[in-house]
């Protein structure tokens, strides 16, 4: 099944018809930066920590607290961390993991994670994020194998071009995300645009013509 989009607002006309998926496969991410009321998609929703830009933890403990009726719904819930270093994220993570007990808990995988280890027992999910160039590398491709082959969701942050949805895809990732996903229309139909050439076969047909 192609990946999940979680989109970051709370108007969803037109969205799932501009990236040519169907409405099911929309769903929502709740963040702090935002703080979007849940729409209740029948795709379900995560919920970031806003971390890339600014971590507030009382905007984020109030997000935890309202959507706790839906918890059913939610794929996953970051952890605190700090982007672009794998090593301070886990310090966060062992600081913050116990006050989400009965959420599906990711962790964020960032620059460095492919060299420490990975707590898999006591998380349901990552979440790559980190830099560009560390988020499609080798190293995020062994986790994402990784989490799949144990059984875990696996998001990605920062989608925002049909060249890396198709990554993605590739790669069996569950959910992914993007700011230009969430506010242009532009990104939205490129992605649209992008998967249907797919639909073509450019092949030259085999043997002769009529």
């Amino acid at each position: 099944m192609p990946p999940l989009f979680l989109l970051d607002t709370n108007k969803f006309e037109s969205k799932s018809e501009e990236l040519g998926v169907c409405e099911s496969q929309v769903g929502q991410l709740i963040t702090p930066l935002t703080g979007f009321s849940n729409q209740y998609r029948e795709a379900g929703f995560g919920i970031d920590n806003g971390a890339f830009a600014h971590f507030d933890e009382k905007r984020w403990r109030a997000i935890l607290k309202r959507e706790m009726p839906n918890r059913s719904k939610c794929h996953f819930v970051v952890c605190p961390d700090v982007v672009g270093s794998a090593r301070r994220t886990l310090e966060l993570f062992e600081h913050f993991y116990p006050s989400l007990h009965g959420w599906k808990i990711a962790l964020a995988c960032q620059d460095g994670q492919e060299d420490l280890p990975i707590r898999w027992d006591l998380i349901d999910a990552v979440f790559i994020g980190g830099s560009t160039e560390w988020k499609v590398s080798n190293h995020s491709e062994a986790i994402i194998k990784a989490a799949k082959a144990l059984g875990k969701w696996v998001h990605v942050g920062r989608v925002n071009s049909v060249d890396r949805y198709k990554w993605c895809e590739r790669l069996g990732v569950d959910s992914v995300d993007g700011t230009g996903l969430s506010l242009r229309t532009a990104n939205r139909t490129r992605i649209k645009d992008g998967m249907e050439l797919r639909e073509f076969d450019f092949e030259e047909p085999q043997g002769g013509s009529d």
